[in-house]
């Protein structure tokens, strides 16, 4: 596990190298004294068409991303499972979800014509796309091949 993390401020994008062990205590940018956002670490983030190219490409972490669909069951069904890989991976591995149905760009841009479709991004590139409802032993499997 790194020792520190690295945290883009909401106010002025600033990235703020902090330590792990100081997480707890509320970590302030450094440039402009904003609160850092750490209330999504250990949670899967929602992002969108607007938000994909910063949260997922420009992440400083590794990103599994779940394309997904509301009226899909098998996306509803390992939502928990995307929950419980987040807090297992907090600090290594961003967990994202895009709803198809509301941002079709992604879906465009990336050639999805299933759901749930999985991305596993790294330093801006996809590495691996993965397709269905995988167990957590497959989707555990895929994320440490990430790390």
């Amino acid at each position: 596990m790194p020792e520190s993390i690295i945290l883009a401020c909401a106010s002025c994008r600033a990235k703020n190298r902090v330590p792990i062990a100081r997480i707890s205590q509320g970590p302030k940018c450094g440039k402009c004294g904003s609160a850092l956002p750490v209330d999504d670490l250990g949670k899967v983030v929602a992002v969108n068409d607007a938000t994909f190219e910063q949260e997922v490409m420009g992440s400083y972490l590794p990103v599994l991303v779940d394309c997904w669909a509301p009226w899909c069951g098998p996306c509803r069904s390992i939502a928990p499972l995307m929950e419980d890989l987040a807090k297992k991976y907090q600090n290594r591995v961003k967990i994202a979800k895009v709803n198809l149905d509301e941002n079709t760009g992604i879906g465009s841009r990336f050639s999805i014509s299933s759901v749930p479709t999985l991305l596993l991004v790294k330093k801006g590139r996809v590495i691996e796309t993965l397709l269905g409802a995988l167990p957590r032993e497959q989707l555990e499997a895929a994320i440490e091949r990430l790390l």
